[in-house]
């Protein structure tokens, strides 16, 4: 992520007290030492205020919908809202499975070793509830929406898997690369190695709804990636059911 990347260039919405950015894929939510080179979220925040705060979090390579506060207060009142579960989040994601499913609850509880690996813990393991249901259903493919009732760290990816359903590229928890070659009959590389659709977890946090302090309930959405929506568009090109 360029240095010159600033917060208004990632605004999706606003008002006196909330911000809502759309946050690209590999862009940390908070400074990492060994990317010294590149911002974070919460950096490329106080270059623009110092009183903003990140109201929760999404992993490096997620992109996606995020909340920031523009004061203390108005980010104990949204918070308090995580904290009860009366926020609502819907995620996008690609699996390399076809399967038509509504309202899938996975109920497991999870747990996060040293090296921040999720793994499922009966013993261990923090309560964690995932609904799923099928978006669009391709040949090969499924396009979920995962709406998370708890915010485990990295809870979508481990419920996505443990019921066969890993996530394009997430090599992490038994995702792998697809590529165009399989669903494609001929594909032109040009002697090269081919590269995956899609270089990172296929997951997009699409939407947020929440109260907010002045404009009651209100929904807001982010818009799909380049990389994303271009393995969308590939799959119903070539992988279509239709």
């Amino acid at each position: 992520m360029a240095t010159a990347l600033k917060l208004s260039d990632l605004i999706v919405y606003e008002d006196e007290h909330v911000i809502a950015i759309n946050k690209p894929a590999h862009l940390s939510s908070l400074h990492e030492r060994f990317e010294s080179s590149f911002l974070s979220v919460i950096e490329m925040c106080r270059r623009e205020n110092e009183g903003y705060i990140l109201c929760h979090r999404l992993d490096r390579e997620t992109s996606g919908v995020m909340l920031i506060a523009k004061d203390l207060e108005s980010y104990k009142f949204i918070t308090a809202q995580f904290e009860k579960r009366t926020v609502h989040k819907t995620y996008h994601a690609l699996v390399a499975a076809s399967v038509a499913i509504s309202g899938l609850s996975v109920d497991l509880p999870l747990y996060t070793d040293s090296k921040r690996r999720v793994q499922i813990s009966r013993k261990e393991g923090k309560p964690s509830l995932t609904v799923f249901d099928t978006l669009t259903q391709f040949k090969h493919f499924t396009l979920l929406a995962c709406s998370p009732l708890t915010g485990r760290l990295h809870q979508i990816r481990v419920h996505a898997a443990s019921q066969n359903l890993p996530l394009v590229s997430d090599t992490l928890y038994g995702g792998k690369p697809a590529f165009l070659s399989q669903i494609k009959r001929k594909v032109n590389i040009s002697g090269e190695t081919e590269k995956p659709m899609i270089s990172r977890v296929a997951l997009h946090a699409f939407s947020i709804e929440f109260e907010s302090p002045v404009k009651g309930r209100i929904r807001i959405e982010a818009p799909y990636p380049k990389d994303f929506e271009v393995m969308l568009k590939l799959l119903h090109k070539y992988d279509s059911l239709v």
